[in-house]
């Protein structure tokens, strides 16, 4: 790496993307939540989910996150995004 390759977008993204991995790893640890169980879990929440609205998986985002206020305490964050056309009638 020279001088002038200072601020590589695609270094950044790979330091960002390595970087938020191990954050996941350290708190599905901390979660006593194995990797394969968590991937299980958000299968299960979006096949419940699937069954009232028609969700777009696409944009699908499942979490486990540190609570700001104490980072012994873990929650799962879910972003989902619902398709306008509703499956319950």
């Amino acid at each position: 790496m020279g001088i002038f390759n200072f601020g590589n977008k695609k270094e950044d993204k790979s330091k960002n993307i390595a970087k938020n991995r191990l954050k996941l790893i350290l708190i599905q640890d901390r979660a006593l939540l194995s990797p394969q169980l968590f991937e299980q879990m958000k299968a299960e929440l979006i096949e419940v989910m699937s069954k009232y609205v028609d969700i777009d998986q696409t944009d699908l985002d499942i979490n486990i996150e540190q609570f700001s206020e104490d980072s012994r305490k873990t929650r799962l964050v879910a972003d989902i995004p619902i398709n306008p056309k509703n499956k319950i009638e």
